[in-house]
């Protein structure tokens, strides 16, 4: 008999000291109670479906109460992937249906565990719309990458053209030291620009030493495409960003109801090993025991080498 009244039994059934009926939870009390209905019901293609046509739905649902979800509250999946987590997820819903009657008994919200589907369709989809933006679409990243070290370097090689043509004119330098001082990409854009301006400004002082004023109309253009392709980017990066967040949103959303029902599992179950393992994640326990192991390895100390010859 336990603490609280709990005696886990040689068939798996469990009894209570209160006046409650016994609950038999034996594989073959479970397999012959359960109704052609009911099994059914639980039956794998529940999730068949609800991932084909039901996640968006699933997300949809749920996305109001996602997104009130504070930054302060937000966990993110460092530990365990995404998909190993839905899976455990899945398997927790169908674990638990054989134990509906105990798990309700001490307090458990059944309708915690009716949900878990619900939440688990919407993590799929804020899974697969983070995925997307994060592996597509960053053609405009790439040419950034390749574009904008070419932009840099154009604004240098004016700079330097530039100081030297307006060595003698004390206000063309203090403009130039201005365009110098900005900072970031944003900056880089604006000094072409700035540049064009003074150098059209100023056309004989560069032609006098022999400057291809061609190169302006070069900085023009590159100066209104690097714009374009940083607006492109930065919407780019800001839509990943959400949508990362709201899969980390969705995330939390499942964990909270899955760490809930693992820990009035755990608790039912603490003197049944049988169904205490449906309630804790197999992937964060193989790493744990590996941990425990490669821990074990390393303190095991080096053989003794052979000893001096007498």
């Amino acid at each position: 008999m336990c603490g609280n009244g709990l005696k886990s039994c040689g068939n798996g059934s469990i009894n209570w000291f209160f006046s409650v009926p016994t609950i038999d939870l034996s594989p073959s009390y479970l397999y012959n109670s359960l109704s052609s209905q009911a099994a059914e019901k639980y039956d794998s293609k529940v999730f068949i479906r609800s991932k084909i046509m039901g996640n968006r739905e699933d997300y949809e649902k749920k996305l109001q109460v996602i997104t009130t979800i504070g930054n302060d509250q937000i966990k993110t999946p460092h530990h365990i992937p995404v998909e190993v987590y839905i899976q455990e997820a899945k398997t927790l819903y169908y674990w638990a249906q054989e134990d509906k009657e105990a798990l309700t008994f001490v307090g458990l919200s059944w309708e915690l565990v009716e949900d878990l589907p619900i939440r688990i369709g919407a993590l799929i989809q804020a899974e697969a719309s983070w995925y997307l933006r994060r592996n597509t679409g960053n053609e405009a990243a790439e040419k950034w990458a390749n574009q904008s070290p070419l932009a840099y370097d154009l604004k240098k090689q004016l700079m330097k053209v530039f100081f030297y043509a307006f060595r003698k004119h004390p206000d063309l330098l203090a403009a130039l030291r201005n365009i110098g001082k900005g900072k970031g990409h944003a900056s880089m854009i604006q000094g072409l620009n700035d540049l064009v301006a003074l150098g059209e400004g100023n056309a004989e002082l560069l032609e006098a030493v022999r400057f291809d004023m061609m190169l302006l109309d070069k900085a023009d253009q590159t100066s209104d495409e690097m714009a374009a392709l940083l607006a492109e980017v930065t919407t780019y990066r800001n839509t990943a960003n959400k949508a990362k967040k709201i899969r980390d949103q969705a995330y939390t959303h499942l964990k909270e109801a899955v760490d809930e029902i693992f820990r009035c599992g755990q608790f039912v179950f603490r003197d049944n090993k049988e169904r205490f393992r449906g309630y804790r994640s197999e992937h964060l326990r193989g790493k744990y025991l590996k941990r425990k192991r490669e821990g074990r390895a390393k303190e095991k100390p080096e053989p003794a080498g052979p000893g001096p010859k007498s």
